[in-house]
């Protein structure tokens, strides 16, 4: 099997990673795509399972699925907000021959704060602002960095592609 594709898009609430993480996977051969935010969805319907608990499932699928779609020779586009997940996912995928590409998209907080009352969810404007502080503030984020204020989302996703800055080397060799 030769080397397969992970990406990994994370960013806060508006900043447009599912847009990004669509138009991803439409320009990456042989692609699939992994919604986090449809598993967490799956408890909106009567389970009774903490927040902690569900991230963890949800988080435990998303590994799943994953390791799924790159045994069968898929390359995979994750669309979720990565917050203290980051080094576990990797270590549990240390064991396959991929090539991991770690996406935090970042906005501005005017830009966030107009997208987010554009699509009329005023409700997540600071869990949204606090994403976007907590997740360009860390420092294990810094590489990873990728700005989408005033940029359409065909460059975002043709600079995912091209720029190997985005490469995880930490715990998946390419």
């Amino acid at each position: 099997m030769s080397d397969r594709l992970i990406y990994l898009i994370s960013g806060p609430i508006g900043v447009g990673k599912s847009t990004t993480s669509k138009k991803l996977a439409q320009n990456v051969n042989n692609c699939v795509l992994i919604e986090g935010d449809t598993i967490l969805d799956m408890f909106g319907y009567g389970a009774g399972a903490s927040w902690e608990e569900r991230l963890s499932l949800t988080w435990e699928h998303i590994l799943a699925l994953t390791r799924g779609f790159i045994l069968k020779g898929f390359n995979v586009v994750i669309d979720f907000v990565v917050e203290e997940e980051f080094d576990w996912f990797c270590k549990q995928l240390s064991d396959l021959q991929v090539t991991m590409k770690y996406i935090v998209l970042k906005a501005t907080e005017e830009t966030l704060i107009e997208r987010i009352h554009t699509r009329g969810d005023e409700n997540s404007i600071d869990r949204s602002l606090y994403l976007l502080n907590k997740l360009q503030s860390s420092p294990k984020n810094q590489p990873f960095l990728c700005e989408t204020t005033h940029r359409q989302t065909a460059g975002i996703v043709h600079t995912i592609i091209k720029d190997p800055g985005f490469i995880v080397t930490t715990y998946i060799q390419s």
